[in-house]
């Protein structure tokens, strides 16, 4: 198994970037495809960016699409998602995921990690 520790969350101004990064345990790392979803009190866990083991391929949701970018470096065992451009909309809590395969649905992934909260607000 593989084991996520998310960091990175804070609070920023409308406008603002943040950078999250998920640091992976364990030697399988670079066989899974991962994940980043977000969730709001009181709404649904959704999907936000996935990206493929290899690195060269890539999934974002249209809210995010141009804004956000996912990317991961194998050789230390870490995922990142870079945020610009943040809006009050995209405040949640943060978590990053592993699957078996390169897809958006929430149920394909097998492990995550704690979460880490990202704040925007004036």
């Amino acid at each position: 198994q593989v084991q996520l520790v998310e960091s990175g969350g804070g609070l920023v101004q409308p406008g603002g970037s943040l950078r999250l990064s998920c640091a992976a345990s364990g030697r399988s790392f670079r066989s899974y495809n991962m994940g980043w979803f977000r969730q709001a009190p009181g709404k649904e866990r959704e999907f936000v960016a996935a990206i493929g083991w290899a690195g060269f391929t890539t999934l974002y949701a249209d809210s995010v699409k141009g804004r956000f970018t996912i990317s991961r470096d194998n050789a230390k065992n870490t995922v990142y998602l870079q945020m610009n451009s943040l809006k009050p909309e995209d405040t949640a809590v943060y978590y990053c995921a592993a699957a078996q395969a390169l897809t958006a649905r929430l149920e394909t992934y097998d492990h995550w990690g704690q979460g880490t909260q990202v704040t925007v607000s004036s």
